[in-house]
């Protein structure tokens, strides 16, 4: 192992964390299900009105002269709504029950700043408070509390987000699982079994080794049991659903699968850019999703995709859009309970300085994937209730 993965790997260790009072109770220890969560960051900001686009309002012509999908090319969803024409994969999953659309989601005070608000997103904090806890994390220190299995939340990446980064546990990073797995058996010089020490960090840094080890052995095994043949195309995030595909139908025992496309900061001629991520995006979760339910895995996963804020409802003036707030995200799945668009429509009458305003609290949505997707005590990983949604 080169010596800065050892010291990147020794930093991920000992890092100590802020935690919030609410979260310094002990955890009670929560049953995994069975079920696995998905999820899809769209990095940058996605405009959710050129993805769903309200192709019947005026206003969002006149505020977007040239940068307004046309009527003609908008594949419709209902008498109101439709998607950006990039998203053919997207409308199959619409078409088949699949996909579940929710509008205004987003939170009080919103930041537009991009790092600030994907750290709200990540650790589900109020837009005034600071958290270095994600999420996710937080699920793990409650399901994982005294176990040794890093591999119950898998980012597919060369880093950790913050949204799975917890108190006591961590999710595992890694972008291919057999440059992981070799990664760690060159790491065996530096992981002594039955190593102690009187330095807590050092005896917390080989604790984490060892652990990391095991995932890593574990996963390799896993990963040779399903090789998918799925028409997965060449772009980063259709290889990494792949790689998801193949750990979930082998059988691997993680709770959580975390991804990423970034390229949505279009401020400057958006539509070829946001065109090109959005075919992406449809493309690479209609094959994902077939390849689940061809290897009837599908029932057991729901997939998630958000974006850290929307865009203004003007365009600007280089054909693009500034940051704005709220935003809609998407919800895939066998299982939904109300597949389709789950609310009302953005409206475009009532903005706040130019921007649209939230009604879903994006904390509302975790809350329900928490508790009815992974089985979890969503009012103990949030820190507060918030009122669960109907669509699983």
């Amino acid at each position: 192992m080169k010596r800065k993965d050892f010291i990147h790997l020794s930093a991920l260790a000992t890092t100590a964390l802020m935690v919030p009072d609410f979260l310094k109770a002990s955890s009670p220890f929560i049953s995994a299900n069975g079920k696995k969560l998905v999820i899809v960051q769209l990095s940058g900001g996605n405009d959710g009105l050129n993805t769903i686009i309200p192709y019947r309002n005026d206003i969002y012509y006149k505020s977007r002269p040239t940068l307004a999908i046309k009527e003609d090319k908008v594949i419709k969803l209902n008498d109101d709504l439709g998607m950006n024409d990039a998203m053919a994969g997207m409308k199959d999953l619409f078409d088949e029950g699949m996909l579940t659309i929710i509008n205004n989601v987003g939170y009080p005070n919103p930041d537009r700043s991009h790092f600030r608000s994907m750290d709200i997103w990540h650790s589900a904090s109020d837009s005034a408070d600071y958290i270095n806890t994600g999420w996710i994390g937080r699920y793990l220190d409650a399901t994982c509390s005294g176990c040794s299995k890093p591999y119950t939340a898998i980012e597919i990446d060369d880093s950790l987000s913050l949204a799975l980064k917890g108190r006591n546990t961590n999710g595992l990073a890694l972008h291919d699982v057999n440059l992981f797995y070799k990664m760690m058996k060159d790491a065996e010089p530096f992981n002594k079994p039955g190593f102690t020490s009187s330095n807590d960090n050092l005896n917390y840094l080989y604790k984490t080794l060892a652990e990391t080890s095991s995932s890593a052995d574990y996963l390799y095994q896993k990963s040779n049991v399903y090789h998918s043949k799925a028409p997965y195309a060449g772009n980063a995030l259709a290889k990494d659903l792949k790689t998801i595909a193949e750990l979930i139908i082998s059988g691997v025992d993680t709770s959580v699968f975390y991804t990423s496309l970034s390229g949505f900061d279009t401020h400057v001629n958006q539509q070829g850019a946001q065109a090109t991520h959005l075919k992406e995006l449809s493309e690479g979760l209609n094959v994902f999703v077939q390849d689940l339910k061809t290897n009837s895995r599908l029932d057991d996963v729901t997939i998630f995709v958000f974006s850290e804020f929307g865009r203004r409802v003007s365009q600007n003036a280089s054909n693009g859009t500034d940051h704005g707030t709220a935003n809609n995200v998407f919800v895939i799945g066998s299982k939904l309970k109300t597949p389709g668009i789950f609310n009302e429509t953005p409206d475009l009458t009532q903005l706040d300085q130019g921007d649209l305003i939230h009604h879903i609290d994006f904390r509302q949505v975790y809350a329900t994937l928490l508790n009815k997707q992974l089985g979890a005590d969503d009012e103990l990983i949030l820190g507060k209730k918030f009122e669960q949604l109907g669509f699983i």
